[in-house]
């Protein structure tokens, strides 16, 4: 086999990136994301690209966040992960596969040369998460009313009730913040993804009881690829009544009048009670996404 070659790309060479087998779709999912040509790195075997990656952050953000994009050819499992290991930045990785995709022979032996990449790489699996996305062919639900809404602009009111929503959770990022921070590492980090937003800070909304005893938060967001639900949660004095299908109901509309014509959502696959909230609110399974970390982290 001959050598590979690893080289990052710039806007001169940007299409060696797309020639490239797309069994999982990974293309389209992409179509509404920026990526900067010089956070893009490939692998080259006889000058053909044998895995790619695109490492990706908000346009103000002076290093990736994450790889949200990450191929490689059946057989080159090695080259992804000498792609991986040389990087200049050790993230994690976002692997976007099919609904159902563990079913498709192509999707699933796709997915695995792209896990085994990454385990050689010295990558280990985080969580598997749904992703949604409402359209306004699914309808939009009914407010079912129990819960009043306002606005807030003290952030430290926000972080007491993150705090409290955060002291039980089924999201496994939140938990891992928990285990190396404690619960004030957890809600700073929602604060400071609600901040790195682009939408409007006054879009922040608690819900409140007819009695004024706060019940949630909900934040109706923007990310850099368009509106997406950024934040659901209840205090745990006040689950067991369906109130996040109440605040989910709140956002959608929220995010509707503003003008989305289009809403993204995800969730952990642990979380049955989120799952089934998006599915009650006519959100559809459109994507599934599998997170790994560095062993190391």
């Amino acid at each position: 086999m001959t050598d590979l070659v690893i080289r990052a790309l710039d806007e001169r060479d940007t299409t060696l990136f797309d020639v490239f087998p797309d069994p999982l779709g990974t293309a389209e999912g992409h179509r509404r994301t920026r990526h900067r040509p010089d956070w893009k790195r490939v692998a080259l075997r006889d000058g053909e690209v044998v895995a790619r990656g695109a490492w990706w952050g908000g346009p103000d953000d002076t290093a990736p966040l994450n790889i949200n994009w990450f191929d490689v050819l059946l057989g080159e499992e090695e080259a992804g992960a000498e792609l991986l290991r040389t990087a200049p930045w050790q993230v994690e990785i976002e692997m976007s596969l099919p609904a159902g995709w563990r079913a498709e022979p192509e999707s699933s032996a796709a997915a695995e040369a792209r896990f085994t990449a990454a385990r050689k790489a010295g990558y280990e699996l985080f969580v598997e998460r749904y992703l949604y996305r409402w359209t306004p062919e699914h309808g939009l639900p009914e407010r079912p009313g129990r819960l009043e809404f306002r606005t807030e602009d003290d952030d430290a009111v926000f972080f007491d009730l993150l705090r409290r929503i955060h002291s039980v959770t089924l999201d496994a990022h939140t938990l891992k913040d928990i285990e190396e921070g404690g619960l004030d590492r957890a809600a700073q980090s929602e604060l400071d993804f609600f901040h790195w937003c682009p939408s409007p800070r006054e879009w922040w909304q608690i819900a409140h009881t007819p009695q004024g005893d706060p019940v949630g938060i909900h934040i109706p967001a923007h990310n850099p690829s368009g509106p997406c639900v950024g934040f659901i949660g209840v205090v745990p004095e006040h689950r067991g009544h369906g109130y996040a299908y109440d605040l989910l109901t709140e956002c959608t509309r929220f995010l509707v009048e503003q003008g989305a014509d289009f809403i993204a959502a995800a969730t952990d696959q642990g979380n049955f009670p989120m799952a089934a909230n998006f599915t009650k609110a006519g959100y559809p399974v459109v994507r599934e996404r599998l997170h790994f970390r560095p062993a190391s982290t």
